[in-house]
């Protein structure tokens, strides 16, 4: 039995994957691409596992669009689409001329808490709105930035809800 969860749409073609998560006290691990796992959670929808031949990670802040954009012939490309930090409201744009659902498009909102993938499969634009600020912990130690708080004469800085709870870097 795969380790992967897959939702279809009313768009055949595309699906939403949920990969298990195995977490403790100590954080998560997740496997994001498993080629025999894949294959076998696709195959139950009628599906093969495509041939990743690029992986690309982008950084966006809050409001930032990207796409419409894909690939065509004589190298068109599937997607497999995640968001490790925030949120983003991704979508597919059916553009397969013979497709019965031909212009039509899903969205769905990936984040790094519901750990949630998108597959694209050729033949479908794809883009995606950035919904979250990023911010990080101000006293991250992975960073060790040293801040002069001895000027503070014990004070602690000030600071905002937003960057008294912002996360520290992963």
């Amino acid at each position: 039995m795969s380790a992967l969860k897959c939702e279809k749409f009313t768009i055949s073609g595309p699906l939403l994957i949920t990969p298990q998560l195995f977490a403790d006290d100590r954080g998560f691990f997740q496997e994001s691409w498993n080629a025999n796992a894949f294959q076998a959670a696709l195959q139950t929808h009628g599906q093969q596992a495509p041939k990743f031949v690029q992986d690309n990670h982008s950084r966006s802040y809050r409001g930032v669009l990207r796409g419409l954009h894909m690939q065509v012939a004589p190298c068109p490309q599937a997607k497999l689409v995640r968001c490790v930090v925030g949120e983003i409201f991704d979508v597919a744009v059916d553009l397969r001329p013979q497709s019965s659902s031909y212009r039509m498009w899903i969205g769905v909102t990936l984040s790094a808490d519901n750990q949630q993938q998108f597959l694209i499969p050729e033949g479908f634009a794809h883009g995606f709105l950035t919904l979250s600020e990023r911010s990080l912990r101000w006293d991250d130690p992975t960073l060790a930035i040293d801040w002069p708080l001895q000027k503070l004469n014990g004070s602690l800085p000030l600071l905002s809800k937003k960057d008294e709870l912002a996360p520290f870097l992963i």
